[in-house]
C-alpha cells in the first residue's frame, strides 16, 4: 500500500496519536510519502523510522499513491483536493478537533481505521464539486470547490444585487448581502448556516442560498447540477468578493461568473460505522433531549 499524507500544524496533544499513526503504517509495511510543509512540521515531533519520500503539488502523487490521509479539520480537508484532483486517489480525512463532515475519523479511531483499510473493510463515497469559469481566470488551475462558491459585499455596508441565470433562463435578482452556489457536500456548511437544506452526498444538485436577503419570501433553490448558473453582480461598491471553499478574489461588476459541476469527483474514504447520516446526527446531536 503506497499512502500519502496531508496535513497542517496541530496541538502538541495530538503528536501521540499523529506517532501511533506512523507506527501503524510501519507495522503494516507500507509506503509513506508526506506533503513537504507538513513533513518539516513533524520532523522535530515525531519518530519517523523509515525513509519518506515528500511531494508538493498534485503530479507528485499522480499514479504514485492509492489512498491520501489528510490530517486536519474540514478546513484541511478541503486543500487537500487540490492535491488530488482528477487522479482518482481515495481520501480518508482524521482529524485533529472535533468531529468533522468530511475529516469524519477521530483520534481515538486511526488504529482501527487504517485496520480496517488494510483488510479491505471499507467503502467509497463519491463527491461531487463545482468549477468557476471566467475569461478572466481568477483562480487559475485551482478554480474547483468542493463546498460552494461564494459572491459578498466588500467596500460597503450597502446590500448588492446579484442577477442569476440557470443555463440562459433568468431566475432571479437577488438583493442580499450576498450569494452561495453549493454542492451537496457544501450544503452542511455557509449554505447551512443561511438557512439552505441540508444533501446527501449522492444528490446531482447545487443549492442557490441567499446571504441576508431584503425580501423575506426569498428561499433557497435547489436545481439540478447538470445546469450551468451564471451569476452578473451590481451595487454601489466597484468591488466584490468571490469566494471558492476557503481561497477569495475581489472582482469587479464586469466580471460574469459562470458554475457547472467538475468533470470528475473526488472519493471519499467510509471505514466500518462511518456513514454521512451518523456524523450529522452526531455533529447536530439530533435525538439528544435533556428530557429522556
Amino acid at each position: 500500500m503506497r499512502v500519502g499524507i496531508f496535513g497542517r500544524s496541530f496541538d502538541d496533544s495530538f503528536i501521540p496519536n499523529i506517532q501511533v499513526l506512523f507506527n501503524t503504517m510501519k507495522l503494516y509495511g507500507w509506503e509513506v510519502s508526506v506533503y513537504q510543509p507538513f513533513m518539516a512540521f513533524l520532523q522535530p515531533r515525531i519518530s519517523m523510522s523509515f525513509d519518506s519520500e515528500p511531494f508538493n503539488k498534485h503530479e507528485d502523487i499522480k499514479d504514485k499513491i492509492d489512498i491520501l490521509l489528510s490530517i486536519g479539520g474540514d478546513g484541511t480537508f478541503l486543500e487537500t483536493i487540490h492535491i488530488v484532483k482528477d487522479t482518482g486517489v481515495p481520501i480518508l480525512g482524521i482529524n485533529t478537533g472535533r468531529l468533522g463532515f468530511l475529516a469524519s475519523t477521530s483520534k481515538d479511531n486511526i488504529k482501527s481505521s487504517l485496520q480496517d483499510i488494510k483488510d479491505g473493510r471499507y467503502r467509497l463515497q463519491t463527491r461531487s464539486m463545482l468549477t468557476l469559469v471566467t475569461e478572466e481566470g481568477l483562480f487559475g488551475e485551482d478554480n474547483i470547490a468542493l463546498n460552494e462558491l461564494t459572491v459578498h459585499k466588500k467596500e460597503t455596508s450597502s446590500m448588492i444585487t446579484i442577477h442569476t441565470y440557470i443555463g440562459d433562463l433568468y431566475l432571479n435578482s437577488y438583493w442580499a448581502d450576498g450569494l452561495i452556489i453549493s454542492t451537496p457536500t457544501g450544503s452542511t456548511a455557509y449554505s447551512l448556516s443561511c438557512g439552505g437544506p441540508i444533501m446527501v452526498p449522492g444528490a446531482q444538485d447545487f443549492v442557490i442560498t441567499p446571504i441576508a436577503p431584503h425580501n423575506l419570501n426569498v428561499r433557497p433553490v435547489v436545481v439540478p447540477d447538470s445546469r450551468t448558473i451564471r451569476l452578473k453582480i451590481e451595487g454601489r461598491g466597484s468591488n466584490y468578493l468571490c469566494s471558492l471553499d476557503s481561497r477569495s478574489v475581489t472582482i469587479d461588476s464586469a466580471i460574469e461568473l459562470v458554475v457547472r459541476k467538475t468533470d470528475y469527483e473526488i472519493n471519499v474514504i467510509q471505514t466500518e460505522g462511518q456513514n454521512f447520516l451518523n456524523t450529522i446526527r452526531n455533529k447536530m446531536m439530533w435525538g439528544l433531549d435533556r428530557r429522556n
